[in-house]
């Protein structure tokens, strides 16, 4: 006959909540470890930056003082525009976005992949209708528009670096995002047109000082007294 005092203590439904509890806790940490398992097979944010190309129109309809008024505004008094180039920085962005939404819809995990299309676009080298095509004029006055369309292209590549360090610094995380279900997308959107969108264009604009380079009262000269004085007489 056993000794009451020492026999086990059976209790079925305490052990029973012993038991549920250990079973909630494993189903707990499976699901956290689930979660966590599908978030880590999504792809790496990226970002990827594209060249806007397009060929650059050329327009010989318009007079010269026509283009005189719709040229750079700093133009020095008695100068006139024979050739322009005009290129309007443009910026577009394609985004794709892989995620995992977690069962109960609370949160969401999502890794974006960004492309970044950027140039000048439309480009236009205007020569004035003045001088016909395959005039000694109109070559010199549409060479000197290309050297701006170089200028335009050189730029292009000159910052391409940059702005893929810049942005890949921003978005490049080390893995995906996390956050309320259904909102990365919209965030995303609202960042690329408040801040990156007027960041490139602003970038891309510094062109301006690379043009001031070619437009020098010395290059003036040379194409107002280039083809034997023939510019000069056709402006006057």
């Amino acid at each position: 006959m056993t000794n009451p005092r020492h026999s086990p203590r059976t209790d079925p439904d305490r052990r029973h909540a012993g038991l549920l509890l250990s079973v909630g806790l494993a189903l707990g940490v499976s699901a956290n470890a689930l979660a966590a398992d599908r978030c880590d097979q999504l792809p790496s944010p990226s970002v990827s930056l594209k060249r806007h190309e397009e060929p650059v129109s050329l327009d010989i309809r318009t007079s010269y003082r026509t283009l005189t008024l719709i040229g750079p505004r700093n133009l020095p008094a008695g100068k006139q525009v024979l050739g322009l180039t005009r290129g309007t920085a443009s910026v577009r962005f394609e985004s794709r976005i892989s995620a995992y939404t977690d069962p109960a819809g609370r949160w969401e995990c999502a890794s974006p992949q960004l492309t970044v299309t950027y140039g000048f676009s439309p480009m236009t080298v205007y020569v004035a209708r003045e001088f016909p095509q395959g005039s000694c004029a109109y070559k010199e006055i549409h060479e000197h528009e290309l050297r701006h369309v170089r200028a335009y292209q050189a730029h292009l590549l000159r910052i391409e670096q940059e702005l893929a360090d810049t942005l890949k610094r921003r978005f490049v995380t080390d893995g995906p995002w996390r956050g309320p279900v259904g909102q990365t997308r919209t965030r995303l959107q609202q960042e690329l047109e408040e801040r990156w969108g007027p960041y490139i264009r602003r970038e891309m604009n510094k062109v301006d000082a690379a043009q001031a380079l070619i437009d020098t009262p010395e290059e003036y000269a040379r194409v107002a007294e280039s083809c034997g004085g023939e510019v000069k007489r056709l402006t006057r």
